[in-house]
């Protein structure tokens, strides 16, 4: 499995790009910087995206995607819960701000929206998808990814504490979480639904009792303006944990 990272922070500049992550070019996670991060042709690979809630920074790139699948005249697979494949529809694609392409052109659609729910697994491109329920500020999921030959990651997506229940569902090789505040913010964190160091540091220890070992661990999602405290703070974290732990970056692969 190879995964490539397109966009690996909160805020988008130009160094960095909004979350959105890419296996074997074939099937992305979120859209926050698919077309500004893909050139055409490697565009025209992917075949699906798991989209993992509604906030902007994760499914900005649909309309934009969904224009570029109109001009290939090929179909893209959109799969997200009904709550996010509806507000796409709603506010996005509704032909006022951005043409529906769910429904244009007619006989062969750019995009083909696709209802997931979490605990129900699915064949999707070859992988085995599962979708998790995690902790955020509006309903989102998480998705484990097996590939054909049994390599796994688990992509959290934004995410606050509290993840108990989702490392029960999961196995992963690779585990890619979010960490956007720092420690300081942490009553922040528990409103918004995000992590700091150390509110990370527990959810890997609950990981570690539940599970009885530890995957490899790197974290996207980072508020680029508070990058450098957060990186000195999740020293503490690596410490107590006796493990590595990564930082994403734009462009960033990953074999597992």
């Amino acid at each position: 499995m190879n995964i490539r990272i397109l966009g690996a922070h909160n805020i988008e500049s130009a160094e960095t790009g909004c979350t959105s992550i890419i296996i074997d070019d074939v099937l992305a996670v979120d859209a926050g910087a698919l077309t500004s991060r893909l050139s055409l042709t490697e565009q025209q690979k992917l075949k699906a995206i798991l989209l993992t809630h509604q906030h902007y920074d994760h499914i900005r790139d649909i309309p934009a995607i969904g224009m570029n699948f109109y001009l290939f005249e090929k179909t893209l697979d959109i799969y997200a819960s009904s709550i996010v494949c509806e507000v796409l529809s709603t506010h996005l694609l509704n032909d006022v701000l951005y043409p529906n392409f769910a429904e244009k052109p007619p006989e062969k659609p750019a995009l083909r929206f696709n209802i997931i729910e979490p605990g129900k697994a699915a064949t999707i491109t070859g992988y085995q998808v599962l979708p998790v329920t995690v902790n955020h500020a509006v309903p989102t999921i998480g998705y484990q990814i097996t590939s054909p030959d049994g390599k796994k990651t688990f992509i959290t997506s934004d995410t606050g504490p509290g993840l108990a229940d989702a490392w029960r569902q999961v196995s992963p090789d690779l585990l890619i979480i979010e960490l956007t505040l720092l420690n300081k913010q942490e009553s922040f964190a528990y409103k918004v639904g995000h992590l700091t160091p150390t509110l990370l540091q527990k959810e890997l220890e609950s990981f570690y009792s539940l599970k009885s070992y530890l995957p490899q661990v790197v974290l996207v999602h980072i508020n680029p303006l508070d990058e450098k405290g957060i990186k000195a703070e999740i020293r503490a974290a690596e410490k107590a944990l006796k493990t590595k732990i990564r930082f994403a970056r734009e462009g960033m692969r990953i074999n597992i």
